[in-house]
């Protein structure tokens, strides 16, 4: 214990701690060195490898420019892995560095407070100019594959959600997998989502009017969490929830979607399920079988054949080349069931439960891009509330793919899906 007035004793770094620190700066100058020397061939070879492998169908936003995000991905991704496996850094980290997001300036118009949320961190965005009634609330999760990404990455769509609907929007910055382990981002997620209608108030906001928001995994947890909600009565009742192209269900890789959209920039078929086991700490082997089923067993196959299937998708989504899944494709395999069982779980796949749950759902804005591979989770999910009485709201971007919406607001760098995401969004808050 050291008293005001007194020296501190001197603190002696033992051998362990100074060869410990020489290991990490010895990592970091390596780190640097491989970037610097691998970077400019690895791109070159993804710009092959996407030119061959790549999918850019007629219709799609700014083809070119997609073609060299996307070869920036990839580059970055075979990077991390020769990182990681040099044991020097995790491809994961490396992938999160580089989809941070650009610093924004100051924004005169909103007042920006970083908060916890019964220990969650959030930044909650606030007009300042004078409201004459209580604000709405929009809750809002980013996306990522529950691996990346971060508030930081969507701070002009959130800047733009609050200033152009006047609402008071809450980005939740939960943990991610794998160092997180699921499910604690749905659990860190239903937290903030409890202690801001609780406390709502205390920010200007109307308890009665949040909205829960989300895109990809995000609109993911959005949809859990409103579900979760559907039967807390000490809490008011959720206003709406916003789900901006979901990600819904971990049964049937063969969608429509899926198999037209499998080679399109960015998000492709096998990165779902690659990101899906980086993300539940599983075998990425097991790929190929989670590709075919082979993870479900017969019985819930034919359970969840009526609010999962290619048959439910409307014939104009199906213009594209679609053909059912070959019958002899599918082998359930226990062993890989026992190992990836928890895609099927209703946490991860929240288009699995029971009709009680979604007739107690709030209105619904879906939106969903033509050239994603989980657009048809949005179609089928929006089936499944219409048919359970709860009004929905879709919009189908006709040019737009997967993850364009964390691009929004980089001028030439963005796309005018981007834009147009945002805006049919804030179109469809304000009617509320």
């Amino acid at each position: 214990r050291v008293l005001m007035g007194e020296s501190k004793p001197a603190q002696v770094s033992s051998p362990t701690s100074r060869q410990a620190g020489l290991g990490s700066c010895f990592k970091f100058l390596a780190c640097i060195l491989i970037i610097a020397f691998l970077s400019p061939a690895l791109f070159l070879g993804s710009v092959c490898h996407q030119y061959f492998t790549a999918v850019l169908p007629p219709g799609i936003d700014q083809p070119l420019k997609l073609r060299l995000y996307h070869t920036f991905f990839m580059s970055v991704f075979a990077l991390g892995v020769i990182v990681e496996f040099l044991g020097l850094n995790s491809m994961i980290s490396l992938l999160r560095l580089a989809m941070k997001g650009f610093p924004t300036l100051w924004d005169s118009a909103l007042l920006l407070q970083n908060e916890r949320f019964d220990d969650v961190r959030v930044r909650v965005y606030r007009p300042k100019k004078p409201a004459a009634q209580k604000r709405k609330g929009f809750l809002y999760f980013h996306g990522g594959a529950g691996t990346y990404g971060c508030i930081g990455s969507y701070e002009r769509l959130l800047r733009y959600f609050a200033k152009e609907t006047d609402s008071v929007v809450v980005a939740v910055g939960y943990k991610l997998g794998p160092e997180s382990p699921y499910p604690n981002q749905y659990t860190e997620c239903f937290k903030a989502a409890v202690h801001f209608m609780k406390n709502a108030e205390d920010f200007g906001v109307d308890p009665n009017r949040i909205i829960i928001s989300g895109d990809s995994c995000g609109a993911n947890f959005a949809t859990r969490i409103c579900q979760l909600l559907g039967d807390r009565t000490d809490l008011p009742k959720v206003y709406a929830q916003v789900l901006i192209y979901p990600a819904l269900q971990g049964v049937d890789f063969y969608l429509p979607s899926y198999q037209q959209n499998r080679r399109v920039p960015i998000m492709w078929r096998e990165f779902v399920t690659y990101f899906a086991c980086l993300y539940l700490r599983k075998d990425t082997s097991l790929i190929p079988e989670i590709l075919e089923s082979c993870h479900v067993p017969e019985d819930l196959k034919r359970k969840y054949s009526k609010w999962v299937s290619g048959d439910l998708i409307p014939e104009e989504y199906k213009i594209r080349a679609y053909k059912p899944q070959d019958p002899t494709l599918y082998k359930f395999k226990p062993q890989v069931y026992e190992q990836i069982k928890e895609v099927l779980d209703e946490t991860f796949s929240p288009l699995l439960v029971e009709d009680v749950v979604i007739r107690k759902l709030p209105q619904t804005y879906i939106l969903i891009c033509e050239f994603d591979v989980v657009r048809d989770d949005g179609l089928l999910y929006k089936k499944r509330l219409e048919d359970n009485g709860v009004p929905v709201t879709l919009c189908h971007i006709k040019s737009g793919f997967h993850g364009v919406v964390s691009l929004f607001g980089y001028g030439i760098f963005s796309f005018p899906s981007a834009k147009l995401i945002a805006k049919e969004t804030v179109k469809f808050i304000k009617t509320l």
